[in-house]
């Protein structure tokens, strides 16, 4: 049986109908997000020495925003850089196992680069909250471990 080494021009315009008109919405998106944030910096100059409780969630909000649209940008750039490989014809396949990512999944996630079989393979780094105090007990030379119940 013959795998196929590539998806045909038919499908890749397919996908690319797909990846315009995401594209299209998430850059609206973001112009919205940043419209915030704008407005947002505008009132907090005008009431600059107000309420420090205002000026303190205007702040939260803004960090919360800036986060939002970097991600937002984020998944424009990938949108972007899918359509790249869509020009030169190598968009989905994986980036790591070289075969053709799953149609289903490209239609889900079209800025994908991996297919689902290598996303299992990773291995995903455990995140270490270092800002809390650690709740294991650490027992001494000669202590039994305490266990929890």
């Amino acid at each position: 049986m013959t795998t196929k080494a590539r998806y045909s021009d038919e499908e890749l315009e397919e996908f690319k109908k797909i990846i315009l008109e995401k594209l299209e919405f998430a850059k609206s998106e973001l112009e919205g997000i940043e419209q915030q944030m704008m407005e947002l910096r505008e009132n907090m100059s005008d009431e600059q020495g107000g309420d420090w409780f205002d000026d303190s969630s205007i702040h939260t909000e803004i960090e919360f925003l800036t986060k939002l649209a970097e991600r937002q940008r984020q998944f424009v750039q990938n949108l972007e850089l899918a359509l790249v490989r869509i020009k030169n014809k190598s968009y989905g396949i994986c980036s790591v196992t070289g075969e053709l990512i799953d149609k289903q999944r490209l239609m889900l996630v079209p800025h994908a680069t991996k297919s689902v079989q290598a996303k299992e393979r990773e291995t995903p780094t455990p995140v270490i909250d270092h800002t809390r105090p650690s709740s294991h007990f650490e027992p001494e030379d000669g202590e039994e471990p305490m266990i929890e119940e």
